[in-house]
This record gives structure tokens, C-alpha cells and sequence, in this order.
């Protein structure tokens, strides 16, 4: 399956959000931290209070559900009730010289409104596309990271190579124990 990489910035912002929610070090989803987020992924006018910023936290505990779902029928109600909480329709627009693309609140929404907007919008056109599947958390046991599969054959366990490597590595040294004790 081919995925047009220029159509997913709601998902992989969405992504982003929900990882930025889970590490437990000091300083995670402060203001500049959220903000260097809304920049990589292109939002315009990313510049948060500590309340939105807050808001945004809260968001991107409601989009980990998303990728933590067991099934399809269970990830699309959770899209649908983001759906329901933050869209307002949906809009075509060609702001900054873009070419057309959707949004799914009014371009004078509030950043907080336009990043949930975009997020819900996005995860259920990325579920549409990946057929309900491809979103998903890494399979390394001491990993929380989600990740969104857009590999050719849809079949990614890992958030990266490095921890697809590390657990290659752990069940390669418990075979060889194994093998040892023999």
C-alpha cells in the first residue's frame, strides 16, 4: 500500500502528542517543547500559553487511545468521539499557496482547536486508508512509543530499527543461554 506522505501530517502529529505524554522525565510537554512540535509538523501559529499547552497534554492522552486500541472497531469509535468533541465539518482550503487540502474546523479556530481538529481528521483518514489497521505501539516490552506504519507491507511490530534490533538481540542471547544449559 502506498501512502501520499504529504497528506499525514494530522497522524503523524497525532503521534507525536501522544508519545510527548507518556515519557516521564521533567520538563515533558512544557510550552517550547510542544510548540517545537506544531512547527515540525508545519502548524501555523504555534505560539501556546501554558493553558493550551496544558490542553495539548490533556489531547495527546485522548490520541494515545487511538494507537493502544485492539482492534479496528475499538479505534474507530475512539476516532469517532474525537471526531464528534473537535471537528467542525469539513473545510477545503488553499491557505499559503498550498494546493487544496482539508481542514476540519475553520481556518480562525484557536491553534488548540485547529491541532485536535487536525489530529482527529487525520487519524480517521489514515484508519480509512490503512483499512482500520497501522497505528500501533512498539512491541519491545520496556517501549511506550506509538508509531504510525507506513512500511510497504504493513507489518511493523517497532517504533524504530533500534528497538527492533535490541529485541532481536535479547531473544538471540536467551536462545543462546537456552542452548547453553543444555
Amino acid at each position: 500500500m502506498q501512502f501520499n506522505h504529504d497528506n499525514m501530517t494530522g497522524v503523524r502529529l497525532a503521534a507525536d502528542l501522544a508519545n510527548l505524554v507518556v515519557e516521564d522525565r521533567p520538563g515533558t510537554g512544557e510550552v517550547r517543547e510542544i510548540e517545537a512540535i506544531l512547527r515540525r509538523h508545519e502548524i501555523r501559529r504555534p505560539v501556546l500559553t501554558t493553558r493550551q499547552a496544558g490542553l495539548l497534554r490533556v489531547w495527546g492522552v485522548r490520541l494515545r487511545a487511538v494507537f493502544e486500541a485492539s482492534g479496528s472497531d475499538e479505534r474507530c469509535a475512539v476516532i469517532n468521539a474525537l471526531l464528534v468533541e473537535r471537528t467542525a465539518g469539513a473545510f477545503l482550503t488553499t491557505h499559503d499557496g498550498l494546493r487544496p487540502h482539508l481542514h476540519f474546523t475553520p481556518e480562525d479556530d484557536d491553534v488548540v482547536g485547529r491541532v485536535q481538529a487536525a489530529t482527529a481528521g487525520g487519524l480517521a483518514i489514515f484508519t480509512i486508508e490503512a483499512e482500520g489497521r497501522r497505528l500501533g505501539v512498539c512491541a519491545r516490552q520496556t517501549c511506550v512509543t506509538v508509531f504510525v506504519d507506513t512500511s510497504r507491507n504493513g507489518r511493523r511490530g517497532y517504533c524504530c530499527a533500534r528497538c527492533g534490533n535490541h529485541d532481536a538481540v535479547h531473544r538471540h542471547r536467551t536462545r543462546q543461554a537456552a542452548s547453553t544449559r543444555r
